[in-house]
């Protein structure tokens, strides 16, 4: 997808001034298309409160981060047929993501501005955790189904010797309810069925001539029916063993075939059953999340701009789309526009040399001006 930079400056003449010309440059330059990203007049509360505030937003932010990520990468998964198709999933108050982000309004109802900084953050905060436990319950019930079906699946593939044979045999195949007389099933290569149509009455006693019949065949070989007398089993399965003719272990048993096909078509129907309405949980989610995150960020710039730059409040926030081949230039601009704004960090930037982004302050990159980054491009599916 892309980047977005959300900055802030104070609102005094100078800096304003300083924010035209960024609007100027950037336009002629092709640096990044801008928009203004307005933030509601909030409670501020004491400055000891925005410092803690600072703090819990910030892990607030990562934490809100990883759950969407989680909902995209789950998504994909549900959706692993078209990955284009699990993209159209991804959108915020049904608008795409970069169109949510240009055209950003603060949701009065859901985060009401009366509010406390501290409510409103453990409000977010409260929400992501529900999001997040409700992505892993759905997940569970919704993987151990698709697990299930998948395992019964596995067994309807694969070589005779292994596979399920419940969808290839048939009752008329076997001899049944005698007490004498027993069908087994027995795999032969293919290059070895002229020799066990040959040999296969003689591998022991009391075999029923002309009792062989070819019911299924794979890549590597084909399934044949033998009937014999009970007595002669283990007789007989040493020598078919010694022949590379091998017996498998089956004895057929309608009511456990047919519970097999049953739960199949269970698995399948429940899965079918689960998949609208988990897919439509995923997107709403997804938007429910991401307006949230983006609503934890607006608070950071919000909390930084007032610890940065004082009281009374009085700064402006714009959103920025950096072209992605011209970001370090931008980033040049921004730099060299707003490096007033504290000249030490603007000055050790400079020291350090231009290709570092910005300084590291707990681990968050430090520019002379507020700076929040919201990348997209984690929110891409993996082609």
């Amino acid at each position: 997808m892309s980047e977005f930079w959300l900055i802030s400056v104070p609102g005094d003449k100078t800096n304003l001034a300083a924010l035209d010309r960024m609007y100027t440059v950037t336009s002629k330059a092709n640096l990044s298309e801008n928009a203004k990203f307005i933030i509601p007049d909030l409670k501020v509360g004491t400055l000891d409160a925005l410092i803690g505030l600072s703090d819990d937003l910030g892990k607030l932010d990562v934490f809100a981060e990883s759950v969407i990520k989680k909902i995209v990468q789950y998504i994909g998964e549900v959706m692993n047929d078209s990955a284009e198709k699990a993209q159209e999933n991804l959108l915020a108050n049904g608008v795409d993501l970069v169109s949510y982000l240009a055209r950003f309004e603060w949701d009065m109802a859901k985060y009401p501005v009366k509010q406390p900084l501290q409510n409103l953050t453990d409000s977010l905060s409260k929400q992501m955790s529900q999001i997040d436990a409700d992505l892993k319950s759905r997940a569970h019930t919704y993987n151990n189904i698709k697990g299930n079906l998948q395992s019964l699946e596995r067994k309807t593939v694969g070589s005779l010797l292994t596979r399920t044979l419940a969808d290839i045999v048939n009752k008329e195949d076997f001899v049944l309810n005698s007490e004498y007389l027993i069908t087994l099933l027995v795999v032969v290569p293919k290059t070895g069925y002229a020799a066990w149509q040959k040999t296969y009455e003689s591998l022991s006693t009391m075999v029923v001539p002309r009792s062989t019949k070819l019911i299924a065949e794979d890549t590597d070989g084909g399934l044949f029916t033998v009937t014999l007398f009970r007595k002669v089993i283990d007789e007989f399965k040493a020598k078919a063993r010694e022949n590379k003719f091998m017996v498998r272990e089956f004895f057929f048993n309608e009511k456990e075939l047919q519970s097999e096909k049953d739960e199949i078509m269970k698995l399948i129907a429940d899965k079918k059953q689960q998949y609208g309405p988990l897919l439509r949980w995923l997107k709403v989610n997804f938007s429910e999340a991401f307006i949230a995150w983006v609503h934890t960020k607006a608070l950071r710039v919000f909390v930084e701009s007032v610890l940065r730059y004082g009281l009374p409040v009085n700064f402006h926030a714009v959103i920025l789309h950096p072209n992605k081949k011209s970001m370090k230039r931008l980033r040049d601009v921004l730099n060299a526009l707003f490096r007033h704004l504290d000249e030490a960090a603007a000055a050790n930037m400079k020291d350090v040399g231009m290709d570092i982004p910005g300084l590291q302050l707990n681990n968050q990159d430090y520019y002379p001006y507020v700076c929040f980054k919201i990348d997209l491009n984690s929110l891409d599916f993996e082609p």
